[in-house]
């Protein structure tokens, strides 16, 4: 059950939120690094 609702956020993360591994991670704004953890986390646990 709970790995079935990781995969489903991170379906709604790839889906909805933008892609910030492009950018410099380092100059990314306090928001956008809390994005970035957000989906890292996401991630790992839905694997």
């Amino acid at each position: 059950m709970r790995r079935a609702t990781f995969r489903l956020l991170a379906r709604l993360n790839k889906a909805l939120l933008p892609k910030l591994w492009d950018k410099d991670l380092t100059r990314l704004s306090r928001a956008q690094k809390l994005l970035v953890a957000w989906r890292y986390w996401v991630t790992r646990n839905a694997l």
